[in-house]
């Protein structure tokens, strides 16, 4: 699950479940989330168009939820993309833990991105934590640790664990100095961490080139000053002098299957 919104820097998450429900073999729309009650569409306007008839229509805000067949060990995938809705988060997120338990899911992801002091010359880190200790123990993952004012994500996360669904968060840490959409290398690092952690075929690599591209740009844009070229150069070194190294991907597959075994009915 991805929204825009706050949690969703450069659009990375969004476009990674994006991407996921284009490369899907087959996708079927199962749930829709009627947008009238959470929305002030006064900031978030619904959209005339017209056709090549000049017929009007209206696009309104959409949260819509897919089943995708996927290749690979996990054959099907519900996702959840839309925008993220500025009233009754409560109710939202009760909708949202409905859709997952009519769908059978055992595990949600939800899928973030957040500018941090993050220097653009380096694999993009992501941020893993699980409110389940025993799924975070075996994946390698932190605990939620924050206390004070939340979002929307932050209260999903809470009503899911109540409700006994395994919630996973993946937040991407976008470089603060270029926060435009596209960010190909952001997304690509959300979809590796994915897979990484849940064993999904993703096709992460699909965004090298373009992620190859996009800091080249950003590239050019530091050279030309001084100032920035130093500041990059301090964040590459916190960067690669960090301990904090990922799990290999066998043993994080391993521990999940694991960790769904345990915890499904029969």
């Amino acid at each position: 699950m991805a929204l825009e919104g706050l949690f969703d820097i450069a659009g990375a998450a969004t476009d990674a479940v994006t991407h996921l429900v284009e490369r899907a073999s087959n996708r079927v729309k199962i749930a829709s989330i009627d947008p009238e009650v959470f929305f002030d569409f006064t900031q978030q306007r619904p959209v005339v168009s017209l056709d090549s008839s000049g017929t009007r229509s209206l696009s309104w805000p959409e949260n819509d939820a897919y089943e995708l067949t996927l290749d690979g060990n996990v054959s099907s995938l519900v996702t959840i993309s839309g925008i993220e809705p500025h009233l009754r988060w409560r109710t939202f997120a009760e909708a949202v833990g409905e859709i997952a338990q009519e769908s059978g899911a055992r595990l949600v992801v939800t899928l973030g991105a957040m500018a941090g002091q993050a220097p653009h010359t380096r694999a993009l880190g992501v941020v893993g934590s699980a409110s389940d200790p025993v799924l975070a123990q075996r994946l390698g993952l932190g605990r939620p640790s924050y206390q004070g004012p939340t979002g929307l994500v932050g209260a999903l996360h809470v009503h899911l664990h109540e409700a006994g669904l395994a919630v996973i968060s993946l937040r991407v840490s976008v470089p603060h100095y270029v926060t435009q959409a596209p960010n190909a290398e952001a997304t690509r690092s959300l979809l590796a961490r994915l897979e990484l952690v849940t064993g999904i075929q993703t096709g992460h690599d699909s965004f090298n080139a373009d992620a190859a591209a996009w800091r080249t740009k950003v590239d050019a844009a530091v050279a030309s000053d001084d100032k920035m070229r130093g500041y990059v150069q301090q964040l590459e070194a916190l960067i690669d002098n960090s301990d904090d190294l990922l799990p290999s991907g066998d043993e994080l597959a391993a521990q999940l299957q694991a960790w769904l075994r345990d915890n499904s009915d029969e």
